[in-house]
């Protein structure tokens, strides 16, 4: 998906070019908003749906946020404050603050387990090469089994 706001026409006719540049479904586009995670779509006098930039922009947002482990409920909670203006400045940061927290802990014990799993496929190439080692365990250095 591009990050950058550069394919994102002004207006976005129809809600398969919203699904096309968000990475989501139609059918989920129409949850989201029936759950109130996304403001309803305007609408032209035909009925069909059209979106702006800022819309797709929102979106986008709002997806990165659930690909890093925010929940829908957190979601619709910051959209709330978000529409309630900028004396809610203050308890988004908080909030973006510590999901940002979250994700760097994340990163670090998958960063942490790579290694683990790194170590391990050394010691698998090590046995593959010479399979005439005694050493069939696969425990790090200093571990008690991995």
């Amino acid at each position: 998906m591009d990050l950058t706001t550069q394919n994102i026409p002004d207006t976005v006719t129809s809600i398969s070019q919203a699904a096309e540049l968000t990475g989501l479904t139609e059918d989920t586009i129409r949850y989201y908003e029936r759950i109130g995670l996304l403001p309803y779509a305007d609408r032209k006098p035909n009925g069909h749906r059209h979106y702006s930039k800022d819309q797709i922009l929102g979106i986008r947002f709002l997806m990165r946020l659930k690909a890093t482990g925010m929940t829908l409920e957190q979601m619709r909670h910051y959209l709330e404050l978000t529409r309630q203006g900028d004396g809610t400045l203050s308890e988004r940061y908080t909030i973006l603050e510590a999901h940002n927290d979250t994700i760097a802990h994340e990163i670090a014990r998958l960063q942490e387990t790579q290694e683990v799993i790194r170590y391990k496929l050394r010691h698998f190439r090590e046995l593959a090469e010479n399979p005439n080692t005694d050493a069939y365990d696969c425990e790090e250095p200093g571990s008690s089994g991995q």
